[in-house]
């Protein structure tokens, strides 16, 4: 039995594997530009493994990508995000040179890791690797992660370190919950009651837990890419609580809830000292350069800002200040703006390059080389249907399952709904896209194998999701073209096009 479960393994995780690093590493090097906003993280990556800080650039945008690097400029550059996520691609660039590929490698890297954790995530949830295949699957093929995971932007390497530490904590919670229900059994040994009966107090001291520890650490580096991966680890640290309750309430301790409030209260404590202390060592490359933005602003600015810190920490502080002034005024139109409303039905995907190709034979008259962040249609409109029914099963049900597969979806989709005057992209949605999968693939498993049968696959729910996986083949084999950018004939790109948002 021992070989047969290893052998399951290994093929489920090769097969998603090659899968995913096929449809994100073939083609890496085209096109040979700077595609969307590479133009910011791309450069400023090479600036900081070249100057040690991001420092201003001049001439055309496109000069970079065609090997020019003398623009690059000694003076400081405003830039809005932290470093961590620029600091992967720059590692990209050392390894392959300040090249498409170059820049690009690590988001692809990270991005056939993040579909790997997903698969083994999905395989300790549903307790199956049949399932954990099929999530793994379905995420290798998702437009939105496949086309962030081709591209020099920071959202893969968010979404990389939150389904990190979100498999961190699905650990945490199997080795302390083993420890709960290990201590109930011998509880009840030991007081002579049944199998069922409640049990005085409210449950072990389950000790350090490393694991929740690590995931700590690990949110805190997802927070140094970006700034919502606080929405993440507030929502998740929140559900492995939510765990903890759970499992000391079905253990059968009476005082279930103070039992995991208490031994909630050095986790909160841990989470608001590490996180910023881990967020603060991303910012070292600044600390260290003279010539960065804002890093002598408290001395050429004396009696101002938080006084009472040290002159670079203070400068810091001030240097973010800036920073949400302007995230807070970012909110001029742009063609490919979206409304988050919009976003678990893709209705306003972003177009991330779009190019007449002359030099290559499509077999047209008019060839085009396309990119488009457009997640995968039958993945994202079957999952807005399976969130309704996860979230009545969350309420009807109390369905913690239904809650630790939806949690993530939500943390990503939710924090932005008030923000929709704002200038934001619907690309932003690659951080739901993991967790979209969990959600299929839940739902997939209830259809297969029903509570009513006990567990047993039903036929006619087994045949639906083998057709339903067939179609996701199908039609992530007629959107790779555009969602890799290769050159096709323009109105076999126009039959891409399925509703007249996606223009």
């Amino acid at each position: 039995m021992g070989f047969l479960w290893r052998w399951r393994v290994t093929l489920m995780a090769t097969v998603v594997g090659v899968v995913a690093a096929v449809m994100r590493f073939a083609t890496l090097g085209y096109p040979q530009a700077l595609v969307f906003d590479e133009v910011f993280y791309a450069r400023g990556a090479y600036s900081l493994i070249t100057i040690g800080y991001e420092g201003e650039w001049g001439g055309e945008n496109q000069d970079f990508a065609q090997g020019d690097f003398s623009q690059l400029t000694s003076e400081g550059d405003y830039v809005v995000h932290p470093n961590i996520g620029k600091l992967m691609i720059g590692w990209g660039m050392k390894m392959f040179g300040p090249t498409p590929y170059g820049w690009r490698f690590m988001a692809a890297l990270v991005g056939v890791a993040t579909v790997l954790m997903i698969a083994f995530i999905a395989r300790q949830l549903l307790r199956s690797t049949l399932w954990g295949g099929v999530a793994g699957l379905f995420l290798a093929l998702d437009g939105e992660h496949i086309v962030l995971s081709r591209t020099a932007l920071l959202d893969i390497f968010l979404t990389f370190f939150v389904v990190a530490a979100f498999g961190l904590l699905v650990v945490d919670r199997h080795v302390t919950s083993r420890k709960i229900y290990a201590d109930a059994a011998r509880q009840r040994t030991a007081l002579g009651l049944g199998a069922t009966s409640l049990i005085p107090g409210g449950g072990p001291n389950t000790g350090i837990r490393w694991w929740r520890l690590a995931s700590i650490v690990v949110f805190g580096l997802a927070v140094s890419v970006k700034w919502n991966g606080l929405y993440f680890a507030a929502a998740f640290l929140v559900l492995s609580v939510i765990w903890d309750w759970y499992d000391r309430n079905k253990a059968g301790y009476v005082k279930w809830f103070t039992g995991g409030f208490v031994r909630a209260i050095p986790a909160f404590l841990t989470t608001v000292v590490v996180i910023p202390l881990v967020y603060l060592a991303s910012w070292i490359p600044w600390f260290r350069a003279d010539k960065a933005w804002g890093r002598h602003w408290a001395e050429d600015n004396p009696g101002e800002g938080l006084t009472w810190l040290p002159d670079s920490l203070n400068s810091l502080v001030h240097y973010h200040e800036q920073m949400w002034t302007f995230h807070q005024g970012l909110d001029e139109p742009h063609n490919y703006e979206s409304n988050p409303w919009g976003w678990p039905l893709q209705l306003r995907p972003t177009a991330f390059y779009f190019e007449d190709v002359t030099d290559v034979d499509c077999g047209a008259e008019r060839c085009v080389s396309a990119i488009h962040a457009i997640g995968h249609p039958l993945l994202w409109w079957v999952g807005a249907a399976v969130l309704i029914y996860a979230i009545w099963r969350i309420l009807r049900h109390r369905d913690m399952l239904a809650l630790t597969v939806t949690a993530g979806y939500l943390a990503a989709w939710l924090p932005w709904l008030p923000l929709a005057h704002r200038t934001i992209f619907t690309f932003y949605t690659v951080t739901m896209a993991p967790f979209l999968v969990l959600m299929l693939v839940w739902a997939m498993q209830r259809i297969a194998k029903p509570e009513r049968l006990g567990g047993r696959w039903w036929k006619p729910g087994v045949i639906m999701c083998v057709v339903y996986v067939g179609l996701v083949l199908i039609v992530a084999g007629f959107f790779t073209p555009i969602w890799i950018g290769e050159p096709i004939p323009y109105q076999y790109w126009r039959l891409h096009m399925w509703l007249p948002s996606w223009v």
